[in-house]
């Protein structure tokens, strides 16, 4: 497997101090996804954290230390921010503690 070359770049902009937004969307098969988000360059919003739950409940972390693995991945291109929902940084953060594990 190849390295990932996302990985430097995403780590960079989660450990800068660039302010943090949270979002949410969801879909008909009972998917859903939260995002932590950063302003990158042009004012797009780029994922930092996220977490995929399935129709089954089942949560998965992607960040910069896991960037993807047989069920999904980090956003690799900018959020479409008017497709999702903002939502809190503690409700964000609930759902990543619970995904832990």
């Amino acid at each position: 497997m190849l390295p990932d070359l996302r990985q430097p770049l995403v780590r960079q902009l989660a450990e800068s101090d660039a302010p943090r937004r949270y979002w949410h969307m969801g879909d008909e098969d009972g998917r859903a996804w939260l995002f932590e988000s950063v302003e990158g360059d042009g004012r797009e919003q780029w994922a930092v954290r996220q977490v995929l739950v399935g129709p089954d409940r089942a949560a998965r972390r992607y960040w910069w230390r896991h960037l993807q693995d047989e069920y999904g991945f980090l956003a690799d291109q900018p959020l479409e921010v008017w497709e999702l929902t903002e939502i809190t940084e503690p409700a964000f953060e609930a759902v990543w503690e619970a995904s832990a594990g």
